[in-house]
């Protein structure tokens, strides 16, 4: 299967970031706001079909979001990645609202950014689509700059990126805003998401983000002034500082977590303990396993801890064992409760790997008693 085009910067080991960009430009869209974003993450950066590298062929008449949505995640599943942060522009963004609807299993952060739930309608993309079928690109691309950015200001590599846009893919892609209408499906987005409004937007202004903000739970707008629709062009400060907060979150709340879970003592031991040939894996422990996992709504934390109890009991790792009971204890779990789940690894992990969990629980919960 072809992939769409795309451009992966940052270290592999750090946490992924997609990105999305707007119809008519390219992933040079995020050329002033990508490579700073890289420091931290591992940025992936794609075009849509018939777009910038992307083959036009990926994509035919009748498209819908969802269709590009599956080639965000064969390109995803091309490079190993999971789960994952998105942030898209536009019709970037509407593919990310969709992805955090149909696939919340994959979607860790989401930034929707100069975007809609709804695109005001099928009618005026439907004669687009015609217009762009019929006459090519040319005089769309002239336009481009009115409806793009602020009076005077441009970028004329993304003007170029419009103009040199394959006409049917194009096309397609206006017959996927056409059909886009997520509006009845937001509340059951569960991803910590952002809305960026571009204050002086005029295709999906500020109202079309509020929408969405109002709708997610939880989620935060952010309005830019002096921005129009392409915000990470025209205002890359701004819009690289709230995604900075806003994918940094899941480092800061994975270390609420951990402390809540195994208490400030333990991570305070761990923190002081932490040197430069370990920091990254302590960051990749708060970032991953307790600002991904752990705080992932789908199991409780008594569930979680349950499960892992028996991981680790599994896996003979009766140190941190030590450590998970006392979680459990913090997370709701009774000490009859314990025993039943090291009572049930007895039958699937083996008699003496049970022996040794009762033995070490038996003391935690003395000393805890204590």
């Amino acid at each position: 299967m072809n992939l769409l085009n795309h451009r992966a910067e940052g270290p592999a080991s750090a946490q992924p970031l997609l990105l999305g960009p707007s119809l008519g430009t390219s992933y040079a869209l995020w050329d002033k706001v990508a490579p700073e974003l890289s420091i931290t993450h591992r940025v992936v950066r794609w075009d849509l079909p018939g777009h910038g590298g992307s083959a036009a062929d990926l994509i035919a008449e009748g498209a819908t979001v969802g269709d590009l949505a599956r080639l965000v995640l064969a390109l995803a599943d091309s490079l190993g990645i999971e789960r994952f942060g998105y942030a898209g522009v536009s019709l970037g963004g509407a593919v990310g609202l969709y992805l955090a609807v149909h696939h919340p299993q994959r979607v860790g952060s989401l930034a929707v950014i100069c975007s809609s739930a709804h695109f005001n309608g099928a009618k005026p993309w439907q004669e687009r689509a015609a217009l762009v079928r019929r006459e090519g690109l040319a005089g769309l691309a002239e336009n481009a700059p009115a409806r793009w950015f602020t009076s005077g200001f441009t970028v004329p590599e993304l003007v170029q990126n419009h103009r040199d846009a394959d006409p049917a893919a194009y096309a397609a892609c206006c017959d996927a805003l056409a059909a886009f209408d997520l509006r009845d499906r937001l509340t059951e987005i569960s991803s910590p998401t952002l809305l960026i409004a571009g204050r002086e937007d005029p295709a999906t202004p500020p109202p079309h983000l509020r929408e969405i903000a109002d709708a997610v739970p939880g989620a935060a707008l952010v309005e830019i002034p002096g921005a129009s629709h392409l915000a990470p062009a025209q205002c890359p400060g701004a819009v690289l500082t709230a995604l900075r907060a806003h994918f940094g979150e899941s480092v800061k709340r994975g270390m609420e977590v951990r402390r809540e879970v195994l208490g400030d003592p333990h991570v305070d031991r761990a923190q002081a303990r932490q040197t430069a040939f370990t920091a990254r894996f302590q960051d990749f422990i708060s970032r991953y396993a307790w600002g991904e996992i752990w705080t992932d709504p789908t199991l409780s934390r008594r569930e979680r801890s349950m499960i892992t109890l028996t991981a680790l009991v599994a896996h003979g790792h009766y140190d941190e064992l030590a450590m998970h009971v006392r979680a459990a204890r913090r997370n709701g779990l009774t000490p009859e409760e314990i025993g039943a789940v090291l009572l049930q690894t007895a039958v699937y992990c083996g008699v003496p790997a049970a022996n040794s969990a009762f033995a070490t629980a038996q003391r935690v919960l003395a000393e805890e008693e204590g």
